[in-house]
């Protein structure tokens, strides 16, 4: 009888919890992504979804825990790991350009104190081709849109190369059109071998963006493959009295209710 080989884990988390002022904010998280998947983190407002990306990037105290990232601990892996943030989070009003952000990715590449050469600007120019903004290189950040914006620092990731991507709310704010290419790009970078690990709001795409699915309130609701998490069962776990069902029993097309 053929054994199985485990699929490595891109992501391992054990006994995270985090907390603000005594109240915990994550708790007791424990949980592996494989490589190679496009992961949705889902829960509703408060969940502790951008705070568990931020943790794990050491850009919040935990209480406990471990993060191994491709079976070590990420301090050893910073190179292998990109970070797109929550696009409300970031000074816009800051004067420099999309072609020197996107630069700016590969600081850890060079060290703070080497200077990026033509190669360098080369491969920056290269990634914003990737998502649709070399025409927009030498534009000043505050002068773009949203939408604009938000593949800038796409391209800031991805000129990284790395082996495992963390966006916070990538779609968050952004128009149709945007959001299918950022879907797009994520996908092509996931069929390369790359994991994706995305913080998403919006449940009515998440079956069709995601293969792989966190189901997060303060503690994990349910992981693992998305079509096995994305239950109503699961979901009203998650989030109680605020789920309702769109639709026939057989689509189980699931939403928050607005103005909740």
């Amino acid at each position: 009888m053929a054994t199985s080989v485990p699929t490595e884990s891109a992501l391992s988390i054990k006994n995270l919890t985090v907390s603000y002022h005594n109240q915990p904010v994550l708790w007791d998280i424990a949980l592996d992504i494989p490589a190679g998947v496009m992961a949705g983190i889902v829960g509703p407002n408060g969940a502790g979804k951008s705070t568990l990306i931020k943790s794990l990037l050491g850009l919040v105290p935990s209480l406990s825990g471990e993060v191994l990232v491709h079976g070590r601990p990420y301090a050893a892996q910073r190179k292998r790991v990109g970070y797109v943030p929550q696009r409300s989070s970031v000074d816009w009003d800051f004067p420099t350009t999309a072609l020197d952000v996107v630069t700016m990715g590969l600081y850890g590449r060079l060290g703070w104190l080497r200077r990026p050469g033509r190669k360098e600007r080369n491969e920056a120019q290269e990634a914003l081709e990737m998502v649709g903004m070399s025409a927009f290189a030498n534009r000043q950040i505050s002068q773009l849109s949203g939408g604009q914006q938000q593949r800038v620092f796409l391209a800031r990731a991805l000129v990284q190369q790395a082996d495992v991507y963390f966006l916070d709310e990538p779609m968050a704010g952004v128009d149709a059109t945007t959001e299918r290419a950022i879907i797009d790009i994520l996908r092509r970078l996931r069929d390369a071998g790359k994991t994706l690990i995305v913080v998403h709001h919006d449940l009515q795409t998440v079956r069709a963006y995601f293969d792989w699915l966190l189901l997060l309130n303060v503690r994990v609701i349910a992981s693992g493959d998305a079509d096995d998490v994305f239950k109503i069962d699961h979901l009203r776990q998650a989030y109680g009295g605020q789920i309702a069902l769109l639709g026939d029993s057989e689509s189980q097309i699931f939403a928050a209710p607005k103005g909740k």
